[in-house]
């Protein structure tokens, strides 16, 4: 005779450590997935800023200057969140749309995206080098308002905008 008895299922104590390492794996996974999903959308938005400075640059060849900002953003900056970023690209056929950030314009009237075209001696820049452009995006999911690493910088001698953004870079005419 057996002291054990034979049965068909499983304890209450078995059930309960399964469950919980079902949840602990099923959490780890989820945040490992939110990591990777915002690196895709950085790297989203990089891609969009090479795309935009490409854009600019067929802009001046043709038209011989860079864009005129909107003044219909935040601070007069032309933004992404309002649906009108750099309109001049997508109607001259620079861009195939209007471009705007994966996730941070929902909802945001002044967008992630920022453009700007300084006149030139504008913060205090060499006038002789003519007008110029800031593009950047103000946050980033890595680094959030802090600096991208990838971020090449603009700066004036009135005016350092990477400190304003978290990746930005600006260009002058001549």
């Amino acid at each position: 005779m057996s002291i054990f008895r034979k049965s068909k299922g499983f304890t209450l104590i078995e059930l309960l450590l399964v469950i919980s390492i079902i949840s602990l794996l099923s959490s780890i996974v989820l945040a490992s997935l939110n990591s990777a999903r915002a690196k895709a959308r950085d790297a989203k938005r990089l891609s969009d800023m090479h795309q935009m400075q490409i854009a600019l640059d067929m802009y001046l060849g043709q038209f011989g200057g860079y864009p005129g900002s909107d003044f219909l953003g935040c601070g007069t900056w032309d933004v992404s969140g309002d649906g009108t970023f750099i309109t001049p690209l997508v109607s001259n056929k620079f861009l195939p749309s209007n471009i705007s950030d994966p996730s941070l314009d929902a909802g945001n009237n002044c967008g992630n995206y920022r453009y700007y075209r300084y006149p030139a001696g504008g913060a205090g820049c060499d006038s002789a080098r003519g007008a110029y452009y800031v593009l950047g995006i103000f946050v980033t999911e890595k680094m959030g308002t802090g600096s991208h690493p990838s971020s090449p910088g603009w700066s004036c001698p009135a005016r350092n905008w990477q400190g304003e953004m978290s990746w930005v870079t600006g260009k002058f005419e001549k």
